[in-house]
């Protein structure tokens, strides 16, 4: 959940991007839904196979929208001494009218509901933890990254953008679900944009035990065995940026994300909240 945020970097200006984890127990209703969004990952990768050619022009027979750039960044991982670091990726933009891609996420666009856009999404979250990254985590199994997909829908207004996701662990690493409501607005001011936002991040127990929970066979004095519970997280950010040049542009994106009871009850964790400090740099073709 932490890691997933390290390239916040909003869609660049004048872009049309629309909506920019023990055993398997899960009742019948909640597979039919798991299979709902496998359905949507297959449907990603299709559409990536089906509309090669498409890629080159939008919509309108005009030219895709293209970006590289590069991002930076440090969070404060929650588990107790835990060898922070900063991160460097490079950074990819594509946008035309059917697909978006953005840092770690790929949206194929849906037709609209309304004022909502939609889309299915691809994301890649790099979070997880080896026994080596601290002291304390000595003797736990590695948690592994993950990629997920689902649904995401986004809702422009004159006052406020809000936009939502759902997606599941297509890697099938915590088996779990998240859902993420945000709203945020933008505010210009010659070369330079202001983007707070408020969201709310929703994890299912199935998440919170994989990346916080402890197993028995993890289990010693000083490190509690524990299940983990479904959690929600309340962030708080800022995005800032500023236009180099008409095709050029710098972000710098600041957050605070207080935890919820079912990640601070973890033996691993020593903190209430964390923060996060990113930079990207993108250039537009």
């Amino acid at each position: 959940m932490l890691a997933s945020r390290f390239l916040h970097i909003p869609a660049p200006p004048g872009t049309r991007s629309g909506p920019t984890d023990a055993p398997d127990t899960r009742t019948p209703a909640s597979s039919a839904s798991g299979n709902l969004l496998r359905a949507a990952v297959a449907a990603v990768a299709l559409g990536a196979l089906a509309w090669p050619a498409a890629w080159a022009q939008d919509g309108n027979g005009g030219p895709s929208q293209w970006g590289l750039g590069l991002a930076l960044g440090t969070e404060r991982a929650p588990y107790r001494d835990f060898h922070n670091k900063v991160r460097g990726l490079p950074l990819i933009h594509f946008e035309n009218r059917w697909v978006s891609v953005l840092g770690p996420s790929l949206d194929i666009k849906l037709p609209s509901a309304g004022p909502v856009a939609l889309a299915l999404r691809a994301h890649y979250s790099g979070e997880g933890y080896k026994a080596e990254d601290s002291p304390y985590l000595a003797g736990m199994d590695e948690r592994k990254a993950s990629f997920w997909a689902g649904l995401a829908a986004t809702w422009r207004t004159d006052v406020v953008n809000v936009s939502g996701e759902w997606l599941e662990d297509a890697s099938g690493k915590s088996k779990g679900r998240k859902i993420r409501l945000q709203a945020d607005r933008r505010f210009q001011h010659g070369a330079f944009d202001f983007t707070p936002r408020l969201a709310a991040h929703w994890a299912d127990s199935k998440y919170v035990d994989y990346y916080y929970g402890v197993k028995s066979s993890e289990a010693r004095p000083q490190r509690r065995a524990y299940r983990g519970d479904a959690s929600v997280n309340m962030e708080l950010g800022l995005s800032v940026g500023y236009a180099l040049a008409p095709r050029q542009s710098i972000h710098v994106d600041i957050s605070t994300t207080h935890f919820g009871s079912g990640i601070k009850k973890s033996p691993l964790v020593d903190r209430a909240s964390t923060n996060g400090v990113r930079l990207g740099y993108l250039h537009l073709f």
